[in-house]
């Protein structure tokens, strides 16, 4: 049997499932990562109920918290956050999840809402706002440390769709979970402005995520999310912000694009400054906790994940204390690797780009990170592999960046040289044994 018709047998029978617990209304797609269950208040908001329908429930877009953002010690009170997001797969529902990872105390939120961006801006689609639900009641309060998943709400999300969703608090409370380095302009408006559609209250521009960290769609066809553990590489933090030019962003265009290609979505769960084997030093919070560790609370849990590609290491070489031992480094991805196999997924890796330009560049360390290539590319450590390094390097100065693919800092590409992160992924390798070959 081929990998999507056995991928469609399954979200058949996913289908009866979500279908019964639609109708029955349990109320069980709530989840805390503490031991107090969310608590929600309020009226349940009369909006329309996703129908049973053949379906899965898959990642459609995610951001990793970053950390407790500066100078919101008492949270956003009476502040709407619409935070626009760039969906990968389309579908027929919605559902959000919203984090307070690192809140020090509950937030409450008593308005949350969903819509299509009018342009990639604040503005709505017309008759698209549709308002969220947590145990069917309009009103959500998310402990320190927590998340919640809202209730499915019915909603037509297009391939590649830029949506809006929007939070308020009416009072204060710990500092805000963010993602700090969005690349896409978000918004803020005073007061309760959830619901509008017009989106011109929402005066103050923000570059980061707030609270919001995953997007479910509910879609038929598809195989699956690829979900990317990373660096600033990932997170894209040298690519044109508002313009969706991650190698991510990228890859969703192939996939959606290339004949005969997966039907996959695509989830960036990059950090910049991320390290494979060390969580963020204290005045570094905001590099966030390891990757070995985040593999565990940003990738596994992931909606419909079937394929993770590890994209760490470089940071390991050039952030102090450094790391190396290129055995040690080899012994991480591994390790990250069967993880990630033990939890039944798929994986790749990728080759450590070159950093020659760089300020924490030396020969030694260069060395190193050529020796853990050599690794990787030997096999034995992942699935498959995507060569970054073979992809930007400078062929006649192999250390270096190529001078087209060079963003000016010698280690983060600029969007072309993103692009070409994209094409080096050989598509027929993000499923299993090469099920669709190209």
């Amino acid at each position: 049997m081929s990998g999507r018709r056995a991928f469609a047998l399954l979200t058949g029978l996913m289908a009866v499932v979500i279908g019964v617990a639609l109708a029955i209304g349990t109320g069980q797609n709530a989840r805390s990562d503490v031991a107090a269950p969310p608590q929600a208040h309020g009226p349940a908001p009369a909006e329309g109920v996703v129908p049973a329908a053949e379906g899965e429930w898959v990642g459609t877009w995610s951001a990793a918290p970053t950390g407790a953002e500066p100078g919101t010690r008492d949270g956003m009170a009476n502040r709407s956050v619409r935070n626009v997001l760039r969906a990968t797969v389309g579908g027929t529902g919605v559902r959000v999840e919203l984090s307070n990872r690192y809140g020090s105390q509950p937030v409450t939120f008593t308005d949350v809402t969903v819509a299509l961006s009018a342009a990639g801006g604040p503005a709505a689609v017309p008759d698209s706002m549709r308002r969220l639900t947590f145990d069917e009641r309009g009103s959500v309060t998310i402990p320190s440390r927590g998340s919640v998943l809202s209730d499915p709400v019915a909603l037509e999300v297009p391939p590649a769709a830029d949506l809006l969703v929007t939070v308020h608090a009416p009072g204060p409370s710990g500092p805000v979970t963010y993602h700090r380095m969005a690349q896409q302009p978000n918004y803020v408006a005073r007061g309760d402005r959830a619901d509008d559609v017009t989106g011109a209250p929402f005066t103050e521009v923000s570059e980061s995520w707030r609270y919001v960290t995953a997007v479910q769609v509910l879609a038929t066809s598809v195989e699956g999310a690829v979900v990317v553990l990373g660096d600033s590489l990932t997170d894209g933090i040298s690519s044109t912000p508002g313009a969706n030019r991650r190698w991510t962003d990228v890859l969703f265009e192939r996939l959606r694009e290339e004949p005969r290609a997966p039907a996959m979505s695509v989830l960036n769960q990059g950090i910049s400054g991320n390290r494979l084997l060390r969580d963020g030093a204290p005045d570094r919070l905001y590099n966030g906790p390891s990757g070995l560790r985040r593999l565990h609370t940003d990738v596994l849990p992931r909606a419909g994940a079937r394929t993770a590609v590890i994209q760490l290491g470089i940071n390991d070489l050039i952030l102090q204390p450094r790391q190396a031992d290129p055995a040690v480094l080899v012994a991480g991805l591994r390790r990250a690797a069967q993880d990630a196999r033990d939890a039944g997924l798929h994986v790749l890796g990728t080759t450590l780009a070159p950093f020659g330009g760089h300020g924490a560049y030396t020969p030694g360390l260069d060395q190193v990170r050529q020796q853990v290539n050599a690794q990787i590319r030997n096999g034995g450590i992942f699935d498959a592999v995507i060569d970054f390094d073979a992809a930007l390097r400078d062929p006649v100065a192999p250390h270096l960046l190529a001078p087209g693919f060079d963003s000016g800092d010698g280690l983060h590409p600029n969007d072309a040289g993103y692009r070409a992160m994209a094409e080096a992924v050989d598509l027929s390798t993000l499923l299993p044994g090469g099920e669709r070959a190209l």
